[in-house]
């Protein structure tokens, strides 16, 4: 940014501090005084409440994302107005705009300045992009993800050599619950609910959904995860990343395809069925094979830390003569195994959880519980420990479809299996352009430049999607057109101003070949 805007920043920044200062603020009561309002319209200027956009339409323009979009599949004979790009866009920044479902749209097309910040004569109403999305089949929607991978190889590109030691590819299946009686592909699970069950392979990383595939309520959560494995496996050794590594749970653990993943170089800690088989070889371990696990506890400031407050809800239990489990001791061990379809063995790593069973004050007895990881890293680089650490780090998958479902990606407004699963790939493309608005920051300069500008794309890739919408969407700008570009003029200043200004800036910069 230039020195102008620089100081602006500072200057607007004093003066906020001193405002909201406790030395230097009034101490009048009552603080919120509401004056008597008056309403005027203006004649001519515009202003949007999405203002951060203005950082999220150059990332599209930098990485020719329309490009890409509109090569992977065509399902239009004539662009007459809208291309594909246009009605795929539409639904990823009414996301971003503020809207959190389809219906949305509406208020977005009927905003004359957001469709001046858009440059656009006009946008896609509900029906239309629905409409969009019933076009789709299986295949195009494969070729969309693949085109937008394209895009993002450009983003990784941007990145520091240390980002490409190492990639650790997710899959997990989640429920979207739909309460709607005659959307086509629906299932019930086994929990009773009725909905989809969309697949997602992310990126551990940074977050990023490399892959999503809607499915039927009732199905398996592996189900295809091997064939998208693979296509996110050649999608990280384009990218040139030097070691790859594939995590899931118990039903992620693809024993036909282990074998050909190690021949291929690729690393994998996956969880496995606690079977007969595995139960009875850990129980029959030595004593001196097992290890205690000590989890190591959150680092909290001194200045920080306080009295811990009483638990509420074990009392409940015990005063209520509830049947408890209270883990008592873990403990780790590890022997070789190999799995009846496999041509070779691979390290099982086991958890042993020693738990007591109590009602309320009233011992009733002791159990364990099993859990084990397979794993064909090699002792000498990877410790058992490291194998466990790494598949429990396998649970932050859990915040990334979490957060798809907070900004409305991973939601079922439409009527058949392959729509709903082209509305939930165009929506998560929010998510994707708020983590590689965060990843354009380009670590360079002096080290404390360096230090500034991690601390920043950390920030924004960490942040969840609503934190980013208020920190850095969401603020009001007034939109002036001109015939070369959009001037966004913001009408308000918070500290997250500054980022923002970061963003745009790096954002617009050329991107390293």
């Amino acid at each position: 940014m230039n020195a102008k805007i620089r100081q602006q920043l500072r200057k607007r920044k004093r003066k906020l501090r001193r405002r909201i200062s406790v030395e230097h603020g009034t101490w009048q009561s009552p603080m919120i005084r509401p004056a008597s309002t008056k309403l005027e319209l203006s004649d001519r200027q515009q202003a949007v409440t999405c203002g951060g956009i203005s950082a999220i339409l150059p990332l599209i323009k930098t990485l020719d994302l329309r490009k890409h979009l509109n090569q992977a599949a065509s399902v239009f004979k004539l662009h007459l107005p809208y291309d594909e790009a246009d009605h795929i866009l539409n639904i990823a920044i009414n996301l971003l705009a503020g809207g959190t479902c389809l219906d949305h749209l509406e208020h977005r097309r009927n905003d004359e300045a957001f469709l001046d910040a858009l440059g656009a004569q006009r946008i896609p109403d509900p029906t239309t992009a629905g409409d969009f999305c019933r076009r789709y089949g299986e295949t195009d929607l494969v070729n969309v993800m693949q085109g937008i991978n394209r895009a993002r190889q450009a983003v990784w590109k941007q990145q520091e050599e240390s980002f490409f030691d190492c990639a650790t590819i997710e899959a997990d299946g989640t429920m979207v619950q739909t309460y709607g009686e005659k959307k086509e592909g629906i299932g019930i699970n086994h929990k009773g609910l009725w909905g989809y069950h969309p697949l997602i392979v992310s990126l551990a990383e940074t977050q990023e959904v490399l892959y999503l595939v809607n499915r039927s309520g009732n199905r398996p959560s592996h189900e295809s995860s091997a064939f998208f494995f693979d296509l996110a496996i050649d999608q990280c050794r384009k990218a040139g990343f030097r070691k790859i590594v594939l995590r899931g749970d118990t039903d992620f653990s693809s024993t036909e395809h282990l074998d050909r993943w190690d021949a291929d170089g690729v690393k994998f800690i996956l969880g496995f069925d606690a079977n007969k088989k595995l139960t009875a070889i850990a129980e029959n371990l030595p004593e001196t094979a097992w290890k205690p696990i000590e989890r190591p506890s959150p680092d909290v400031p001194k200045e920080k830390s306080r009295a811990k407050r009483a638990n509420t809800k074990e009392a409940i239990v015990v005063a209520n003569g509830y049947e408890n489990q209270r883990l008592r001791a873990e403990s780790y061990a590890e022997f070789d195994y190999r799995p009846s379809v496999c041509g070779k063995s691979y390290r099982m790593v086991v958890v042993r959880k020693d738990i007591d069973v109590t009602s309320g004050q009233h011992f009733l007895f002791d159990t364990n519980k099993w859990f084990f990881y397979i794993s064909n890293e090699s002792p000498n680089e990877v410790s058992s420990r490291e194998v466990i650490t790494g598949a429990n780090r396998r649970c932050n998958q859990e915040n990334t479809i979490s957060q798809g479902k907070a900004c409305g990606a991973l939601s079922a407004p439409l009527d058949t299996l392959e729509s709903n699963g082209a509305y939930m790939l165009f929506a998560s493309l929010a998510w994707t352009l708020k983590i590689w608005s965060g990843m354009m920051i380009r670590v360079k300069g002096n080290e404390n430049q360096k230090r500034v500008r991690r601390a920043a794309r950390d920030r924004i890739i960490k942040m969840e999607f609503w934190t980013y919408m208020n920190s850095l969407m969401l603020l009001p700008a007034q939109v002036i057109r001109s015939a070369r570009k959009r001037v966004f003029r913001l009408l308000t200043y918070r500290p997250d101003v500054d980022l923002l200004f970061t963003l745009h800036d790096h954002i617009s910069q050329p991107l390293r070949c």
